[in-house]
């Protein structure tokens, strides 16, 4: 028997805002541990809640974002349960009237040839509601520490629909829902810092089958690689146990990232067991039309929009708009660049291979230096592309320059005009070296007449190297096929 995985994700974000979901208290990270805290959010008796206006407004915007219903009105719900990282012994989230409803993520598959773009599709929402997030618990072999910290935060849950079929879409909905949020300033989606976290409900059934199979929810992953991988061995797992005729139970299991398996944690909760009741210190949100069309101005071109704009009105191959689009940044600074030069693909192209090359060599066990510490700006960019096109300086020396100004900040005509670079095109000057080449290596002058094309590089890598390479190869190569025809 055959067995076909359906897959559903429950992502859990971390709002950016200041402040804590239902109080003043600052949201933070890093932090001595338990000390954003405050009556709020430890659940002191007579410590009322106040909305955070802020969260709601992102919370809309996300619902924008990702093709949701935005709802008239929305309410607050207790959510009972005891656990250490919940001190209040509830959690104030959303049940049956959330803030958004429906939507869909577009996904893209990984193609065959990494250079040409992949399918493309729309995995469905079911739902995105609000809530404050819960604290973190740090196990020991004896002991288990809390830190209430992140208690209180503003914290997005959106839900997918069972629409998803194998590890790698799992994957790629996951970076597409991170680039889009982080794209928004919604989150900075850190998953190191808990800033965005998922539990992935996953089933399996007999193929061709429209019923789903009893779904099994896995804890604890806690990157995005992770999580492909604890679907992976789950997906595995059941099939393993149908077929050996075994059952799968509904329950909660914990992925061992370092073991790379699964284990039983508890039986699955129903809804009906976290016993919901209306919040009664909280008034429903009413949502009206004009908040939402004023939020709709803000929302940003999205990275796939971008990257088939950039390829269809730009001419930039795939390859180029898969490593700008999915940072925001880079798009912008791409974009200023090309305003000032009007050349996309060169722009692009030294963007893409030689700005992160430099980004990336520059930072740290964190990751590359962000964009905007660099001393690199659109204008020094733009002016090194135009020096290149209009023949002032060979694409060697603006390779060779371009550390240089990154790490300076000078400007590349500057820095050319000092090093005495510019290029050469000087054709009586040129004609005399490229006679002098020719007579100098003869060998090569007789392969070429005799009908070897390439022997033609060796005598303009010898032109270029009595040039210091300031000759325009151009006019170089134009000089010798002409005195070589002669």
């Amino acid at each position: 028997m055959e067995y076909e995985a359906v897959i559903g994700l429950e992502v859990h974000v971390q709002v950016d805002t200041k402040s804590k979901m239902f109080t003043r208290t600052p949201r933070g990270y890093g932090e001595p541990p338990n000390t954003l805290t405050d009556p709020v959010v430890m659940g002191l008796p007579g410590a009322l809640p106040v909305m955070n206006f802020e969260a709601i407004e992102k919370s809309i915007k996300v619902g924008l974002l990702l093709g949701c219903e935005i709802a008239k009105v929305c309410k607050w719900d207790r959510k009972n349960y005891f656990y250490p990282d919940m001190p209040k012994n509830y959690q104030i989230s959303q049940f049956d009237q959330p803030i958004c409803l429906g939507g869909e993520v577009e996904i893209e598959m990984e193609g065959e040839n990494r250079s040409v773009m992949g399918s493309h599709r729309k995995v469905q929402l079911t739902r995105i509601h609000l809530e404050e997030d819960v604290g973190k618990l740090t196990h020991f072999e004896n002991d288990s520490l809390v830190d209430y910290n992140r208690a209180g935060s503003a914290l997005l849950e959106i839900v997918s629909e069972p629409d998803l079929f194998s590890p790698d879409e799992v994957f790629a909905y996951l970076t597409s829902l991170r680039n889009s949020l982080v794209y928004a300033g919604i989150s900075d989606c850190d998953m190191e810092k808990g800033e965005m976290r998922c539990d992935a409900n996953v089933s399996v059934r007999p193929q061709g089958e429209s019923e789903l199979g009893t779904k099994v929810e896995l804890k604890n992953l806690n990157t995005i690689s992770g999580v492909r991988n604890g679907v992976e061995y789950e997906i595995k797992r059941q099939s393993s146990t149908l077929r050996e005729g075994g059952t799968i139970s509904q329950e909660t299991r914990r992925w061992n990232p370092e073991q790379k398996y699964t284990t039983a944690m508890r039986s699955k909760e129903m809804a009906h067991d976290y016993r919901y009741f209306p919040d009664p210190d909280l008034m429903p949100v009413e949502i009206d039309d004009d908040w939402v069309e004023r939020i709709k101005l803000e929302i940003p071109e999205m990275p796939f929009d971008k990257q088939r704009r950039f390829m269809e009105n730009h001419g930039l191959p795939y390859s180029s708009t898969s490593a700008l689009c999915p940072d925001r940044k880079l798009c912008d600074f791409f974009e200023e660049t090309v305003s000032k030069c009007s050349q996309a693909k060169k722009a692009a192209n030294w963007i893409v291979n030689d700005l992160l090359r430099e980004l990336s060599a520059a930072g740290d066990e964190n990751g590359p230096m962000p964009l905007d510490q660099s001393k690199m700006t659109p204008v020094h960019c733009a002016e090194l592309v135009t020096l290149v096109e209009d023949g002032s300086i060979s694409s060697n020396i603006a390779k060779e320059i371009f550390p240089e100004i990154f790490a300076s900040g000078k400007m590349p005509a500057a820095l050319v005009e000092e090093k005495g670079l510019k290029q050469t095109s000087d054709t009586t000057e040129l004609e005399s070296i490229c006679s002098q080449v020719m007579s100098d290596h003869p060998k090569a002058v007789e392969e070429f007449k005799g009908g070897k094309e390439n022997a033609i590089n060796a005598l303009k890598g010898q032109v270029m190297k009595a040039t210091r390479g300031q000759a325009n190869p151009k006019i170089v190569d134009d000089l010798l096929r002409k005195l070589l025809s002669s």
